[in-house]
């Protein structure tokens, strides 16, 4: 596994805009009649996310993805190939402008089960893609799921 930069490890710019690094995937299923992905939601905050978190000290972005999912998902997953970024801003509890870039990978599950992922969230499952874009409550990761359904489309079953 090569190792990314990230600039978790140098929070802040010159200008004072602090930087914030996450890195999480789409996890894919082929079931007989549809493509089906994984969601993570909170019920009293009603959010339905893609599977994404910070990276630890050291951490590639890759191994923060592989780690993060599988701990919010309970599942064991592989990385397929990167699907893009997604980037915003936001203002943090302390009043600090955000520079958020959060890495997406296609996710392959290997093992594991929902009943271990951890507490982070309520739910976690297996959605439609078409109701999974109907769900995401940030509206900024529909682009990464597409292109996921897209490379999906390439790849053969199994393969």
């Amino acid at each position: 596994m090569t190792r990314s930069s990230n600039s978790a490890n140098d929070p802040t710019s010159s200008n004072g805009v602090e930087r914030a690094v996450s890195a999480g995937g789409v996890v894919f299923r082929r079931t007989t009649h549809a493509i089906e992905v994984v969601l993570v939601s909170r019920r009293r905050e009603q959010l339905w996310a893609l599977p994404k978190g910070t990276p630890d000290p050291g951490e590639s972005i890759e191994e923060t993805a592989l780690r993060e999912v599988r701990e919010e998902t309970g599942l064991e997953i592989v990385i397929l190939e990167p699907l893009g970024e997604v980037r915003y801003s936001f203002t943090s509890r302390t009043g600090h402008r955000v520079d958020k870039v959060v890495h997406h990978f296609l996710m392959e599950p290997t093992g594991g089960n929902f009943e271990q992922h951890d507490d982070e969230f309520d739910d976690v499952g297996w959605y439609d893609v078409h109701e999974a874009q109907r769900r995401l409550t940030h509206r900024n990761q529909l682009h990464i799921l597409d292109q996921a359904v897209e490379l999906i489309a390439m790849r053969e079953p199994n393969g």
